[in-house]
């Protein structure tokens, strides 16, 4: 199944939402999404002063051509209603629920919307950061259908797994490719999770790579010194792209020809190849 949203979200980056000077700066930072973060990165006491700033921040239209999502609290909190009635009206393009671990969260959410937006185009994306949530993936992936995008919270996942942390992250490559299964299988978008050492150029562009060839869309990010490598490593290379030109051009000229297949430098090229080549060449005609 294939979703029709094809925008980018190579790099998909949290902004706390009670920074006012991040909140600004984000304007300037290249990245395809902005998530501005009311959950974790914002104090208990800071939460009133977080709404104001982020429902000011998406009814700005300073952010250009950036996806807009609000991440708000859980719901074991007494703060993501207020959180709905702070941002619902200023339309986001997304509302993110943390730590989801069945269909009841979403169908919460969306009841709880009604009273404070009228934009039914307003997506879902859930966070998968619990055992319990990914062992009931599908049911979720499959339980509201204003819901579009799975964000792998791969940090929580490792604490609640007792798993350590380390490179090419073996103890969580079940659970990343039961989500992927899930994901494609639903037409849903799929991001990896945040690398916390932002230093470590070399281990974030590693781990990037890694998401990017297991299918991933994207990758969250924790920093804006990470955004350059992620809309790099997520999009194809100049070479790869012109490949999957050429590719296209070959097999329509097959199919012209009354031919089911194409032949391309010695390579056979079937459906399957020149779907992903389609694929490859419209998402790249929507960056920006």
């Amino acid at each position: 199944m294939e979703n029709s949203d094809n925008r980018p979200r190579r790099s998909v980056l949290f902004m706390p939402g009670s920074n006012a000077r991040a909140l600004e700066k984000a304007k300037t930072i290249d990245a395809d999404t902005l998530v501005f973060d009311l959950e974790d990165a914002v104090a208990p006491t800071a939460k009133a002063e977080a709404r104001e700033l982020v429902a000011a921040a998406l009814t700005s239209g300073e952010y250009g051509h950036r996806e807009l999502v609000v991440r708000i609290n859980g719901l074991d909190t007494e703060w993501w209603r207020d959180d709905l009635a702070a941002v619902g009206a200023a339309n986001p393009d997304a509302i993110l629920l943390p730590k989801v671990e069945d269909e009841a969260a979403l169908h919460k959410v969306s009841e709880e919307m009604v009273w404070h937006s009228t934009d039914t185009d307003c997506a879902f994306w859930v966070m998968l950061e619990t055992p319990r949530g990914f062992l009931r993936a599908e049911e979720i992936a499959t339980s509201h259908d204003r819901l579009t995008t799975l964000v792998i919270g791969t940090n929580d996942l490792s604490k609640e797994l007792r798993a350590r942390q380390v490179p090419g992250r073996e103890p969580l490559l079940h659970a990343l490719s039961q989500a992927l299964l899930v994901a494609r299988t639903h037409g849903l978008h799929i991001l990896d999770g945040v690398y916390g050492n932002f230093k470590d150029e070399a281990g974030f562009e590693a781990e990037c790579t890694q998401a990017r060839d297991m299918g991933f869309d994207g990758k969250t990010l924790i920093h804006p010194s990470q955004v350059e490598a992620a809309n790099r490593t997520f999009a194809p290379t100049e070479a790869e792209l012109e490949q999957a030109k050429r590719m296209i051009a070959a097999f329509d000229a097959a199919m012209v020809d009354g031919k089911g297949v194409a032949v391309l430098d010695g390579r056979m090229i079937e459906e399957l190849h020149v779907a992903e080549a389609r694929r490859m060449v419209r998402d790249c005609e929507n960056y920006y």
